[in-house]
């Protein structure tokens, strides 16, 4: 979605419509053999596939924004990020990760349903799509920070409305921080917990910590705006 909020929107062609539902179509179609052959997206398979490479953390960046598209939850990338960088590299490439993956299933979005449906005139939507716009990159956070939604269903979702790049992404950065932090010590207490090393605790309760922030927060913020 692009242009003025309530501006006309010029008719999509032919050619625009076959382009949006066949990007759709091959987002369909990669998800559906992902769930096929889901044995890959395992935390240790996955730390052994990207392990390989020399430049480690590109692939890992890259295999996390195609991961983010079709639907793999971002915790298991956290971990894999613990798992195979430590603790604070973990955290940067995770989060840069994360937010490419988050960014670019946000533009797919936007560019699938740019002027395909009129989700705005919609009773329910509209008010909704709305609300989230109003909000910025607060409602953003907030949304990123609830662990139970989704990663790639929100990437998709925010994508559907008009806000703007910069706000989703200062948003998505900030809100997803918690996950981020919690998955990658996760990963590497399990990590040193498998080598037989012995200082996995205080990576584990960072983790916890960190967790506990994510649910809380949101809970604290619902109560602000009551």
């Amino acid at each position: 979605m692009t242009g003025e909020k309530g501006a006309p929107r010029p008719p999509l062609s032919t050619l625009q419509r076959a382009g949006r539902l066949a990007v759709l179509a091959l987002l369909v179609v990669a998800a559906a053999a992902l769930w096929r052959w889901r044995g890959i997206a395992d935390p240790r398979a996955m730390t052994a596939a990207i392990a390989r490479f020399p430049a480690t953390p590109l692939v890992f960046v890259a295999a996390q924004t195609v991961a983010s598209l079709l639907f793999v939850p971002r915790t298991l990338l956290g971990i894999v990020a613990g798992l195979l960088f430590g603790i604070w590299w973990g955290i940067l490439w995770a989060t840069l990760g994360s937010l490419a993956g988050a960014t670019a299933g946000f533009l797919i979005a936007r560019y699938i349903n740019s002027g395909l449906i009129d989700l705005e005139g919609d009773a329910r939507i509209g008010p909704l799509l709305t609300r989230v716009e109003q909000g910025g990159w607060r409602v953003v956070a907030i949304v990123r920070l609830i662990p139970v939604l989704p990663h790639s269903l929100t990437n998709y979702a925010l994508g559907l409305t008009r806000l703007p790049l910069s706000a989703y992404t200062v948003g998505s950065v900030l809100g997803q921080m918690p996950i981020t932090i919690a998955c990658v010590n996760l990963g590497t207490a399990g990590g040193r917990l498998i080598g037989g090393a012995s200082d996995w605790i205080a990576p584990s309760l960072i983790a916890a910590a960190a967790l506990g922030l994510s649910f809380v927060i949101p809970a604290f913020a619902r109560r602000r705006t009551r």
